[in-house]
Formats: structure tokens, sequence, C-alpha cells
């Protein structure tokens, strides 16, 4: 379960992060020992003895370089460290953060598409709207789906209100025209039964077929605050870059706790090599 914190009188979930590939820092090594021709001075026997035999388990194994600290503290190298790569899956961010993610420039970042993944909220309007419940049905439906890293319920109403305002306006250009955009072929005779209540049409149409890209038409409704799950590979110097940015007090808030917590998931081994608080603690 995410951690709530306050900021600014605002209570925001904080995100939860879990790393799920690291290279290891020997393939970093055997550049660095490649550039200098040193394999020998090596305190890693898997290091020494790669002239002649790799063995790659054993390279990926090491735990530490004295080459690679004296390179990162000493002679401030930091180019031999792009070698090694760490993959990290977020959970529970924001969209806001994902806008400043965009800054650093290395980097690979796979995203919870809101083209693919905005079916339930649609589905809700659609429901509140045909069943003539309007926003508050709208709400009811929509709150369980924890779709903000705003904690506060009765901010979260406003977040959801303001995207119901928004299809509305959408809906009374054309009412069939995004009914026929947000509803697959097969569910639509489900909107023509004036029986049904909103949540027995929307549980319905969540479990009919679902429009493909039916996001595409509806973006237009996501806020800053809208959660987001990302995976995000870095290279350790770019990762160093990260955190000496964005494990600062001058970094927004959101993106901080995202550095706290994807610090508090990266080995000791990296954060020798490039967290200046880490080498001196």
């Amino acid at each position: 379960m995410s951690q709530i914190e306050t900021m600014y009188h605002i209570r925001y979930t904080r995100p939860e992060v879990t790393l799920l590939r690291e290279s290891g820092i020997g393939v970093a090594e055997i550049a660095a020992r490649t550039c200098y021709d040193s394999f020998g001075h090596s305190e890693n026997a898997a290091i020494r003895n790669a002239a002649e035999v790799i063995d790659t388990d054993a390279i990926n194994a090491i735990e530490d370089s004295d080459l690679l600290h004296s390179l990162a503290w000493v002679h401030h190298h930091h180019s031999i460290i792009e070698h090694t790569t760490l993959s990290y899956l977020v959970r529970g961010t924001s969209r806001g953060v994902l806008q400043e993610h965009a800054r650093h420039r290395v980097q690979s970042i796979s995203v919870r598409s809101t083209r693919y993944t905005m079916s339930s909220v649609i589905n809700a309007f659609v429901a509140a709207t045909v069943s003539g419940e309007g926003e508050e049905a709208f709400i009811a439906l929509v709150l369980p789906l924890q779709l903000f890293v705003v904690a506060d319920e009765g901010y979260q109403r406003l977040e959801i209100g303001g995207m119901y305002e928004k299809l509305r306006f959408q809906y009374e250009q054309d009412p069939d025209d995004l009914l026929h955009t947000a509803v697959a072929k097969s569910s639509l005779p489900l909107l023509e039964d004036d029986t049904l209540s909103a949540r027995t049409l929307y549980d319905a149409l969540e479990d009919g077929k679902k429009k493909r890209n039916v996001g595409d038409a509806f973006k237009h409704i996501v806020t800053d605050n809208w959660k987001v799950d990302m995976v995000i590979t870095f290279n350790l110097r770019s990762l160093k870059n990260y955190f000496d940015l964005r494990d600062s007090g001058a970094a927004w808030f959101q993106i901080r706790w995202l550095a706290e917590e994807m610090k508090k998931a990266t080995p000791a081994k990296y954060l020798k090599l490039i967290d200046k608080a880490y080498k001196e603690g």
C-alpha cells in the first residue's frame, strides 16, 4: 500500500518502486580495464582472468571495484559506468512527474497508456449519462478506480467532477458520436434499455468488448494528478544525474519522492559509485 504524505495541506500517495533488473558493475570494470589494458591489477579474479577466459556469471556477480571507485570519486570519470544499467517498475506516480522525467535525456521509459486504459472511465460516463443519473453516479463509479495521486476524497471528487464536465461538454456537441466512439458495436443495444441503473449498465459495459484505442478521443480529460505506472531504465551515469537533481530539496516534491523510493530500491554497490552521501556515510 502506498504511503500517504501531506504537502501544501493536501494528502498525496507516494509511488511504489521495484527494482526489476540490474546489470551489475562487472561490465563497467571490464570497460575500464580495456581502456587501460590493466586486467591483471584487478582485485576481482573474474576480471584478472578476463584476458584469457570470460566468465560472464562471475563478472556480473562482482560486488565492488577499486578501479571504479577511483574513477568515480578521484578522477570524476563517469562515462565508464554507462555500461551498467538498472530497470525499475514504478507504480502510482503522476503524469506531472512523467513530464519532469522527459527532461532526462538518457533513459528508456514505457508508460501505462491512456489510449488503451481509459475504458472504465468512459464506460462510467456513458452509464451515468444514458441512465440519467448524471454526475453523482459518475463520481460514485469512478472513485473506486483510485485514478489520482491526491489521496483526499474531497479533492478526488473535484477531479472526477471536472472530468465529467469535460465529457458532458463533448457529449452535448454530438451525443451519438460520443456514444459510438466510446462503446463497442456489440454493446450498443445495452444503451437502448432504459430500465438499467448506472451501476448495472456500467457493469455490463465493463463485461463487454472494449473499444480499441478508446482513449484517443478523451485524453483531454486527464490532469497532472492522474496516476501512471511505468518501467524506466537508466544507465548508472544517467541515474547519478537523476539522483543529483531529483533527490534534492530544490526538486518538485512528487519527483523527489520518486527519486527517494528509487534510491531505496537501488543496491548499495551502485550507490557507492554515484551517491556522495552514501559514500561518505
